[in-house]
Order: C-alpha cells, then structure tokens, then sequence
C-alpha cells in the first residue's frame, strides 16, 4: 500500500533512516528523473577538503550516499516524487 506524504514528513522519515538504505525518485538539474538507493551515516572526506563549501540543507538539499554509484549525491526535496524507505512506499506530494 502506498501513502502520500508531504516534503517535510519525506525529510523526516529520512533523517530518521539510521544508516539504513533508502529508494528515493527526483528530478535532477537537468530536469531527468533519477532513482537512487541511498544511505545516510557515511563519512564525508575529501582529500583538498574536509567540509562543503555550503550547507546543502539551507538550498533544500540532504546529502547521501549513493550506493549503486559508490559516491556522494544530493537529493532535491523539492523535487522528489517517491520514497521506499522501511518497507512502505511513499507518494511525496
């Protein structure tokens, strides 16, 4: 069964996620639909840099851990259409 859920409630269930993957649809920059499995809790570490040059969260931005393409990714809240995360489906309106 899947339920609608609002942007903030997406945000939420997200952080909440505790390391565990997560299936997540949004439209990209380039206005292409992308399905990413992600993750949150893992290390951030450049090798010219330790911190962002920014705070992806004041631009609607939560920062992950792309598993299939073995890098870090941003997922646009404001352009997310779906969420599979602890077993339920999520329509993100």
């Amino acid at each position: 069964m899947t339920k609608t859920i609002n942007k903030d409630k997406a945000k939420e269930l997200i952080n909440k996620s505790n390391g565990r993957i997560f299936a997540a649809t949004f439209t990209k920059k380039d206005f292409t639909k992308r399905l990413i499995n992600a993750r949150l809790k893992v290390n951030y570490q450049s090798k010219t840099s330790r911190q962002r040059p920014y705070d992806p969260s004041t631009k609607g931005l939560i920062c992950v851990y792309d598993m299939i393409n073995k890098g870090f990714k941003m997922i646009n809240l404001q352009t997310l259409d779906t969420l599979s995360i602890n077993k339920n489906k999520y329509i993100v309106l």
